[in-house]
């Protein structure tokens, strides 16, 4: 019997918003489906996609790799609303669910939920119905379970799973780096997520990737205590050895990273008292790092006026403060804003603060960046 909703759910998860591209920068179907097929023969069946992800190609890739290729049973499938990016009213945000049934060819949603609730937008969702919405689908048997994304304070959380306690499960943003983050509340956002007794499902266990590659002090860290396994196998392994975790869900974006996943998820064993420990000392270590939290999602830079590449620009910066690479920088920002907005551009409208889900005071960064670039 299960402690939990969603206790035997495998804890690796097939996060499909950082799919691989080909050479014309579009989803790279055939090897998307290499990855798919190395994930399901490792006995895993989670998918997560969303509406908003590559402009809904990241559906699409769905249908062509792995709706098209295997019987619907032996899979489950989540995938996102987004009441507050492109769509415009109530009737443009619920068109949403049927153009992901569409796209998809899923027939029904196995995991259904709203898309990125933060401090800007949450109520948008009251105010087009859309928690309604989702059950009156569930009711039909298009969704089989639904629940919402969030990236907002503990506060808000609480309100949230207060005013709507039938929400099955939460996916929260969960690793090691950001555990005592205040812009993030990763912890205080899981006690929250667990007082109400919902189950979470993961996202951004390795913070776009940057604890694939962690800072020099951190690498050392995990080197001493194992240097066979690979630095994101920590950050997966520790977001899923949580007590009330549904699935991690890994973006992955090539055969080596999903071979990897596998080498350590598919029979996954919880992080052991030793392995903890070196944990808290990369948590030591990384807090003494001063980078920009940017996870590279790009949420911010659909409505730049300036066309600023938001996260380029930061990723720029941080090879600059956490690698001290100072012309490696330079020379990546020179890229960056070759055929766009510069740092300088930024005229403060505030747009891409509102979207962002790392509460980045982005403008603030902005201003930094373009002092030193």
């Amino acid at each position: 019997m299960e402690r939990y909703f969603g206790e035997a759910i495998p804890k690796l998860g097939f996060g499909l918003m950082r799919l691989p591209k080909d050479a014309a920068g579009k989803i790279d179907i055939e090897q998307t489906k290499k990855m798919v097929d190395l994930f399901m023969d490792a006995g895993l069946n989670y998918f997560d996609t969303a509406y908003v992800y590559d402009g809904g190609d990241s559906e699409k890739a769905a249908k062509a790799a792995l709706v098209d290729r295997y019987p619907r049973e032996r899979y489950t499938l989540a995938t996102k609303l987004c009441a507050w990016m492109g769509a415009h009213n109530e009737e443009t945000a619920k068109q949403q669910f049927y153009t992901s049934l569409e796209r998809t060819g899923a027939g029904y949603f196995d995991y259904y939920l709203l898309h990125a609730l933060q401090a800007g937008n949450y109520k948008t969702y009251d105010q087009y119905h859309i928690w309604d919405f989702v059950k009156e689908q569930k009711a039909k048997g298009l969704i089989k379970h639904w629940g919402f994304s969030f990236h907002a304070t503990p506060d808000i959380l609480d309100e949230i799973l207060t005013a709507h306690p039938d929400a099955e499960f939460v996916q929260l943003q969960l690793n090691y780096a950001d555990w005592e983050n205040p812009d993030v509340t990763a912890r205080e956002n899981y006690e929250v997520a667990r007082k109400h007794g919902k189950s979470i499902v993961v996202m951004e266990p390795i913070k776009g990737g940057a604890l694939a590659d962690p800072p020099e002090a951190v690498r050392q860290i995990f080197d001493k205590a194992n240097k066979d396994v690979s630095y994101a196998s920590w950050a997966i392994r520790y977001a899923a050895s949580l007590d009330g975790i549904m699935t991690v869900l890994s973006g992955m974006s090539n055969v080596a990273q999903m071979e990897d996943n596998l080498s350590y998820m598919k029979n996954f064993k919880p992080l052991d008292e030793e392995e903890q420990l070196a944990i808290r000392k990369a948590q030591e270590a990384i807090n003494g790092v001063k980078s920009i939290p940017c996870t590279g999602c790009h949420y911010c830079t659909a409505g730049c006026p300036k066309k600023i590449p938001i996260p380029e620009i930061f990723a720029a910066r941080n090879k600059q403060l956490v690698w001290g690479q100072l012309e490696e920088g330079k020379a990546d920002y020179a890229q960056a804003v070759k055929d766009a907005g510069c740092a300088g551009a930024c005229v403060a409208c505030g747009q891409c603060e509102r979207a962002c889900p790392q509460q980045i005071k982005i403008i603030e960064k902005l201003k930094d960046c373009a002092a030193v670039f």
